[in-house]
């Protein structure tokens, strides 16, 4: 049976700045899916991650459908609604565009999708992140896919040892979909030497080479390329399925331990250890730690089974603690370095405005002659 999952995500306001949406913004979103989706959709799950809420959804119109983006969107913009009324801080803030235009790819809700004919156990990963950028799967899913360190698949499964292919997507690139198709393992290191660029190149998605099947699907929209301005960081989502001609579901998530650096923290404008958390985790420290949820799925003629908590054992108390640990050291460094993140990347903030300013103060020395006849 072919089954399309959708996944929907957007901050449409929050308590006390950037900490969690409120009760009443998550069930207008829920009750809303749940009227609405009836007919449409086979079922359905939301969550939040930080400031985020996300729409996960099960249905057979296929990917990128019409119905099913204006279900979100239309859910987004009642949550936005109560969001107003109560006062909530970035009330809408992630839908940028007035009215729905056929996909909500672009108007700024970060979209992930696969379309799936279902094995018998179909398994999935469902990761939400916040206060980070598109890029921050990048390494995950390259040790994931590529590394036998972390999946041993690689070595035991002569499915998974046929190799993936990478799509990347150049997300500077503005007037379309620029994306380049490389495969694994013949070209590992071309598929590094591009994401070990967060910041430009980004996993789109990953397909088996010896199946063809749909293996991963990231978000990739940029927010300030929609806006025109800093909006907010773009607080990427992914499914990813897994087992069988997969990685398993271990092997996809031993990357997370690492807590490898990425750009987000306070005001979208640093770098910072990217923190596995519990489902419906807040956001705390300096506007972050950088944080990613897991939510494990099996799925059977579109019906999802409750969902696991993926991080949510005594082994990755022991992460948070280390992560929480580099998130320290990192911020003790304040503006300075690689702290902070590049001009590059701060180009839609206050800052530019005093880089003008000073730019204009700057002076070039006259080069000084040396005296005649000096010895």
């Amino acid at each position: 049976m072919k089954i399309t999952i959708s996944a929907i995500k957007a901050d449409i306001g929050s308590i006390g700045g950037h900490i969690k949406p409120s009760a009443r913004v998550l069930e207008t979103v829920r009750e809303f899916i749940a009227e609405y989706g009836s007919g449409l959709l086979k079922d359905f799950y939301i969550s939040y991650t930080g400031d985020d809420i996300a729409i996960l959804m099960t249905h057979t119109l296929g990917k990128e459908n019409a119905k099913i983006h204006k279900l979100a969107w239309d859910a987004f913009k009642a949550g936005t609604q109560v969001a107003k009324e109560q006062g909530l801080y970035g009330a809408g803030q992630d839908l940028l565009k007035d009215s729905f235009s056929g996909n909500v790819k672009g108007m700024g809700p970060a979209v992930a999708e696969l379309e799936i004919e279902e094995r018998p156990n179909e398994a999935f990963l469902f990761f939400a992140a916040d206060k980070t950028e598109p890029g921050a799967y990048n390494l995950p899913l390259y040790l994931a896919f590529t590394d036998p360190m972390h999946c041993a698949g690689l070595l035991l499964s002569s499915s998974l040892g046929k190799g993936f292919k990478f799509t990347i997507m150049d997300v500077e690139y503005t007037k379309g979909d620029r994306v380049i198709e490389l495969n694994s393992p013949e070209e590992i290191y071309h598929i590094a030497a591009l994401l070990r660029d967060n910041n430009r190149f980004v996993v789109e998605s990953i397909h088996s080479r010896a199946t063809k099947d749909h293996a991963a699907s990231v978000s990739t929209t940029r927010l300030h390329n929609i806006a025109g301005k800093y909006t907010g960081k773009d607080d990427p989502i992914m499914l990813v399925r897994v087992q069988k001609d997969f990685p398993a579901t271990g092997e996809v998530l031993s990357p997370f331990t690492i807590g490898h650096y990425v750009a987000g923290f306070m005001r979208g404008s640093h770098n910072g250890p990217l923190m596995p958390v519990k489902l419906n985790s807040s956001i705390s420290y300096f506007d972050g730690p950088p944080v990613v949820s897991c939510a494990a799925f099996c799925i059977h003629e579109g019906k999802l089974t409750e969902a696991a908590d993926a991080f949510d054992h005594p082994y990755w108390d022991f992460v948070r603690k280390n992560v929480s640990r580099k998130a320290y050291e990192i911020r003790r460094q304040g503006f300075s370095g690689p702290a902070m993140l590049p001009y590059s990347e701060l180009e839609y903030g206050g800052i530019v405005e005093i880089m003008k300013a000073l730019d204009k103060k700057f002076v070039v020395r006259a080069e000084k002659k040396e005296k005649r006849g000096r010895k």
